[in-house]
């Protein structure tokens, strides 16, 4: 076999199917969309989830919970990130995503207390986690709410 002898299976290409152009078709006059109706109507058809007139499952189920529209949404960092930076910096919003722990801003950096920090660093964000805030202290930096 060569290249140009290549062919796909049979059966496994189809014709586009062309609706409208002749009786002779097969698919002409109605176009396969049956005598009249709701789906036959341009248009027509019904909406995503529609069940007839009888109510519909996402109305039938209870519902649950509350969505808080005034959300806020922070970027956290773990406390143990920071000991990528030189002693004594001073760690802002900015410098961390410059670094590439923080990909988007959202609403501010929270600083987390997961892990330990070994310098001392003066840590500017948004929101610090009280562990995070006790885990700078202790490693003799400072924090600053921005």
């Amino acid at each position: 076999m060569k290249l140009h002898e290549l062919e796909p299976t049979n059966g496994s290409r189809h014709a586009r199917k062309r609706v409208g152009r002749g009786s002779s078709s097969g698919y002409g006059k109605t176009a396969g969309r049956g005598q009249k109706g709701q789906k036959a109507r341009s248009g027509g058809g019904t909406r995503l989830g529609f069940e007839g007139g009888q109510t519909e499952l996402f109305r039938r189920l209870p519902k649950r919970g509350f969505t808080n529209i005034n959300r806020k949404e922070y970027a956290v960092v773990n406390v143990d990130l920071l000991n990528n930076f030189e002693d004594g910096a001073e760690v802002t919003p900015t410098v961390l995503a410059e670094a590439g722990f923080v990909k988007k801003q959202k609403a501010g950096v929270k600083i987390l207390g997961n892990g330990e920090l070994n310098k001392k660093l003066t840590v500017k964000a948004a929101k610090f986690s009280k562990g995070a805030q006790e885990a700078i202290e202790a490693a003799g930096g400072s924090i600053e709410v921005i």
